[in-house]
């Protein structure tokens, strides 16, 4: 494997014929569980502190995998000697059924020192001596690995999100992440939505229920769509409402925020909040996304009481 810069670096794409396997070692601190959390987001098997000396039986069994396997450890694990680990790994780079990618997370001493003293954690090496001198030790046992490593990754000035977004750059199929979007309506008379993450409540607009002919119908129906879209306020607001999201779900996504619920709300749930989520989903996929649309209300009785309170 040739020496990768301190930079950006992009890993082999997956092996058609086998298993991809990324090795995954650094300073403690530097945000290996970080990573790891965000391959198994991404779809891979991850395994922290493995024992290094399992690691050739453990990729060796005849099970026909082909699929993406990230192994972490760090001077903590057992058999833990970084020039028998050069040398595994090398031979089983030599495999034609595996893709072996080698990581390394590097951070400054002084940011290191930083992230243990806020979290209050023992490190590794400083069991018997102070912090500065267990930081410099780890740094030279590792230093064979970091030259060695064909993806090296600096996180001295990287937040926990900044490092979550580079990992996804380095291995997600796609960039940025797929976002899985639902937009929902509910009746504020029977609860709110508890994991919405955006609520918009529609009871400024006309209530259908109160109009003869409309009650027994749901927004889903044509004179229901037809009444809501001549009050004169729910163009403009609704499309205030869809830049609103054309604008926020973007950032969300950059973020790494794979689940977002956007819920729409009246007083029974079941005709202005049916009808604009049903609306803005189409908006939506217009734009690119692919919404899943949910309305937890719709099948809901028509109830005077309900709507009254609220009226």
């Amino acid at each position: 494997m040739a020496q990768a810069p301190d930079s950006l670096s992009t890993p082999p794409p997956d092996s058609a014929a086998g298993q991809r396997l990324l090795l995954l070692t650094g300073l403690s601190g530097a945000g290996k569980s970080t990573t790891l959390d965000v391959l198994e987001d991404l779809g891979w098997e991850t395994i922290d502190n493995f024992p290094v000396r399992l690691l050739k039986r453990l990729v060796s069994r005849p099970d026909g995998q082909h699929g993406r396997l990230a192994i972490g450890f760090d001077s903590r694990t057992r058999g833990f000697v970084p020039s028998d680990i050069i040398a595994l790994v090398k031979d089983l780079a030599e495999r034609n059924d595996l893709t072996v990618s080698f990581m390394f997370l590097d951070c400054a001493g002084g940011e290191v020192e930083r992230r243990y003293n806020e979290t209050r954690r023992r490190h590794p090496m400083a069991q018997d001596r102070p912090l500065r001198e267990g930081i410099a030790a780890e740094r030279e046992l590792l230093e064979p690995l970091r030259r060695w490593a064909d993806i090296v990754v600096d996180t001295s000035d990287m937040s926990a999100n900044d490092l979550q977004g580079h990992v996804r750059d380095l291995f997600g199929e796609t960039s940025p992440e797929t976002l899985t979007l639902t937009v929902s309506s509910f009746g504020f008379a029977r609860g709110m939505p508890p994991l919405a993450d955006l609520v918009f409540d529609m009871r400024f607009l006309d209530n259908p229920h109160w109009i003869e002919g409309l009650r027994e119908l749901t927004g889903e129906d044509a004179p229901v769509a037809e009444h809501i879209e001549r009050d004169p306020a729910f163009g403009p607001a609704f499309e205030q409402i869809h830049d609103l999201l054309l604008t926020l779900l973007p950032l969300y996504q950059a973020q790494g925020k794979a689940y977002v619920h956007v819920a729409f709300g009246c007083t029974g749930g079941r005709h202005r909040s049916v009808f604009t989520a049903e609306r803005m989903a189409q908006g939506l996929r217009e734009a690119g996304f692919s919404p899943t649309v949910r309305h937890r209300n719709l099948g809901s009785r028509a109830a005077d009481e309900l709507e009254r309170e609220r009226r």
